[in-house]
């Protein structure tokens, strides 16, 4: 099953909004075949091990990450394929959350005859896709904020200068989180302050998330970087937004959303939308004021802060701009902590706890 998960790791972020799913065949004690769900549209997990296995597939085990499906989609349903192929038994990390198959495809396989085992390193599969867990629940994006910071929680000097907090370490990290997320959130303010493209730099080939701006009054020129032809932008902005800035925008490349009925975006409105427009996951890159508003409306699933071994001092800017509360014991809890190095630095991930 590790082997299996291990599988399903390696197509982070080529998945659009289905799961990251592996699937490993043994048979005598050998490894006969072993696949991953690759891309949306494209086999699953366990048709690529399965044709891999070939006549081996029969009498077998199956390990898979995630219950097979049991519907028609944009492919056939694995558990009938499983079955077709006589694999004897199936051993399944955690059953699928999406209401279409919730179940249903382990009720197949045991109807079939074959022996099905469930909750293997359930918790490590339930994790590598906890976007989309929530997504196919819900419809909205798993949103993450991402920050670099210094150990006195400062995201830039008191100029605003912010090149670079950490090192090439962390960076190398932030550009492999961009590739794996859908889209990927600043505020205009972080756009006027260092004109970011917001695409994927790897040593290797990357995808590049969709580029979100959050611009209630249309401030970001035309001549930004981010509105570059290298990925589509998206720009949320309020009703109240000037139509010339609209019409500008579009025609720099930019499409522009409306998100509320207020002199301000409204956050819920927007992830909703994003929703709609099968945005599963969301990386937030932006500055303290967009930091500390999603936190205000409940809308973040997980932090991660990037701690570099530096003081920037008091009079620069934080990582989050909302109002502290009046005792530490009202202060926001955060949840399943990990700790993990990249070079010089710390990068500290958790979850904001559900009051």
């Amino acid at each position: 099953m590790r082997l299996a998960l291990n599988a399903a790791a390696g197509a982070a972020g080529q998945t659009g909004i289905n799961p990251m799913v592996g699937c490993v065949v043994a048979k005598d004690g050998r490894v006969v075949g072993i696949g991953a769900h690759l891309k949306r549209g494209e086999g699953h997990a366990e048709v690529h091990a399965l044709n891999m296995a070939g006549d081996n597939a029969r009498g077998a085990t199956a390990y898979v990450t995630l219950e097979p499906c049991s519907h028609h989609g944009r492919t056939p349903p694995c558990c009938e394929r499983l079955i077709r192929e006589g694999v004897a038994r199936v051993v399944v990390a955690t059953t699928d959350p999406n209401p279409v198959v919730a179940g249903r495809g382990i009720e197949r396989l045991r109807e079939a005859g074959i022996a099905v085992d469930v909750g293997l390193l359930g918790e490590e599969s339930r994790k590598l896709n906890e976007a989309f867990n929530k997504y196919i629940v819900t419809g909205l994006p798993f949103v993450t904020i991402k920050t670099a910071v210094t150990l006195d929680g400062k995201i830039a000097t008191r100029t605003g200068h912010s090149k670079w907090i950490t090192g090439p370490d962390a960076r190398e990290a932030v550009h492999t989180l961009r590739h794996r997320n859908n889209a990927i959130m600043v505020g205009a303010d972080t756009v006027l302050a260092d004109d970011p493209e917001l695409t994927t730099r790897l040593s290797v080939p990357g995808l590049n998330p969709v580029r979100i701006v959050v611009d209630s009054t249309l401030r970001i020129p035309v001549t930004a970087r981010v509105l570059n032809a290298e990925a589509p932008t998206w720009v949320l902005t309020a009703a109240r937004a000037s139509a010339e800035r609209v019409e500008a925008l579009r025609g720099a490349g930019a499409e522009v959303i409306v998100c509320g009925d207020g002199p301000r975006v409204d956050l819920a409105a927007a992830v909703a939308e994003l929703g709609k427009r099968e945005i599963a996951s969301v990386l937030v890159e932006g500055g303290g004021g967009l930091n500390g508003a999603l936190m205000e409306a409940g809308l973040v699933d997980k932090l991660m802060l990037f701690y570099a071994p530096k003081i920037a001092g008091a009079d620069a800017p934080s990582a989050f701009g909302f109002a502290s509360p009046e005792s530490m014991g009202d202060a926001l809890r955060i949840e399943n902590v990990e700790i993990e190095r990249f070079g010089d630095d710390w990068c500290v991930t958790g979850y904001p706890a559900r009051r």
